[in-house]
């Protein structure tokens, strides 16, 4: 088994580059695919659906007023903080041919509203943060789970060599739950998200630290020695290697992928990579990072969001107006031009692009400026390969508060999602503890209404 890595890590680069098969997953598809890849714009902590792609005439109506009284029966919140029920301060508008209501707080993704499909009856299981994360990327509250970005790795394999599977474009912030949020779980290692920075260095050790051919050559003499030692029968010793033989390969794809020097001023401009604030600018290059890596076949890439005004996030529990208005500032034009561009190139029919946090925000206030968790109805969109475009599913009651109609469940979302790649949820399993288990445990169902 060590034999497959008998070239040393120099030399493994160049040959493998060469001579290695395109990397596969474990899947032959269930059924014919809608999309090849994924991108996951992951918006941690908690954007307002009521701020956003929710519109409610009914908190105009009852802003200021007890939501006890207006609204009824209210659940618990995290911090039990309830003030009145709050009106948004952003106007919502109907938009393009379909006629979507989305607020000003994103007004360039709301210039492709005939793109978007809109779920507005999502929900969750966890009011915190760290377990809400983790069930949106799992389909469990529980750390140690792969994660979604895992599963379709495993199953699909990447259409790249030399290149992950699953990649995630850091723009600063590490969601709550940390990097388990992209684990790999009990799937192989070569199934994990890995990491690379859109500032800065990419990642360590990209660039080899031999400056000269004789350092390889020692290198390569080192693991040809271990090579002749008796073979191991190992899944993790398998992994160790495949990851050690794509490391090599990443050194001489990583440099190319993260130089934009081939792109053209204007399309740097149009994502946004010369705007005023800074926080555009990190996201408009992970934006375009994200299209380039679809290109070159990368199965399933997410975004985390830049560092806003510190560990803000989305978590509006104070000043709503500045915690959502600069997070949107940073991410709006970059989402846009993102669809615009993918559209352009031909990739968006092939691609299917995933806007969603970990749940929503309360229809009444916290304290007096910002909201609390939600996780009974919050608002998501998909665009591209498979799903309407310019179409709304699902409603929340009149207050934006609770799903009432096509209530749908994080498991759904994952069903969903797996059959656009090709796969059945149900028959994709890896035994582990004693049992096969899925992505969407014994739950979940394919929203059909969703797909054209």
């Amino acid at each position: 088994m060590l034999a497959r890595s008998s070239l040393g890590f120099g030399a493994l680069a160049c040959n493998t580059l060469l001579n290695r098969a395109e990397a596969r997953g474990v899947l032959e598809r269930h059924v014919t695919p809608r999309v090849r890849n994924i991108i996951f714009l992951f918006m941690e902590g908690g954007v307002s659906q009521v701020d956003s792609f929710d519109y409610k005439p009914m908190l105009e109506k009852h802003h200021g007023k007890d939501p006890r009284r207006a609204i009824g029966k209210l659940e618990k919140t995290q911090f039990e903080s309830i003030g009145k029920v709050l009106k948004s301060p952003w106007t919502f508008r109907q938009r393009g041919q379909s006629g979507a209501w989305i607020s000003d707080l994103f007004p360039h993704v709301a210039e492709m509203a005939d793109e978007l499909c809109v779920i507005k009856s999502m929900t969750s299981r966890f009011p915190e943060h760290t377990s809400a994360n983790f069930f949106l990327h799992s389909g469990s509250g529980l750390q140690g789970r792969p994660s979604m970005g895992a599963w379709a790795t495993y199953g699909l394999g990447s259409d790249n060599d030399n290149l992950p599977g699953y990649i995630v474009l850091n723009g600063g912030q590490i969601p709550s739950g940390g990097l388990d949020c992209f684990s790999n779980g009990f799937l192989p290692a070569t199934a994990r998200g890995s990491l690379l920075n859109a500032i800065g260095s990419p990642l360590a050790n990209v660039t080899p630290n031999e400056l000269h051919a004789h350092s390889q050559s020692l290198k390569r003499n080192l693991v040809s020695r271990l090579n002749r030692q008796p073979p191991v029968n190992s899944g993790a010793l398998e992994s160790a290697i495949a990851n050690y033989e794509l490391a090599a390969r990443m050194q001489l794809a990583v440099p190319e992928l993260m130089s934009l020097s081939g792109e053209s001023a204007a399309t740097r401009r149009f994502y946004g990579m010369e705007a005023n604030y800074a926080h555009t600018r990190t996201y408009a290059r992970q934006c375009l990072l994200a299209r380039r890596l679809v290109e070159r076949g990368v199965r399933f890439v997410e975004l985390t969001i830049p560092m806003v005004d510190g560990y803000q996030r989305w978590d509006a529990h104070g000043n709503l107006v500045k915690n959502h208005g600069d997070n949107a500032r940073a991410v709006d034009q970059p989402i846009a031009a993102l669809l615009r561009d993918l559209r352009a190139r031909g990739l968006l029919d092939e691609t299917l692009v995933l806007w969603s946090g970990e749940f929503g925000r309360t229809p009444f206030a916290q304290g007096g400026a910002g909201r609390d968790h939600n996780e009974y109805g919050f608002s998501l969109w998909m665009a591209g390969g498979g799903v309407k475009p310019g179409f709304s599913y699902g409603e929340t009651d009149p207050w934006g508060y609770k799903a009432t109609t096509n209530r749908l469940e994080i498991h759904d979302l994952h069903a969903t999602l797996l059959h656009l790649l090709g796969v059945d949820h149900r028959r994709f399993t890896h035994r582990f503890g004693g049992r096969d288990i899925r992505l969407t445990d014994v739950h979940g169902r394919v929203v059909r209404d969703l797909l054209t």
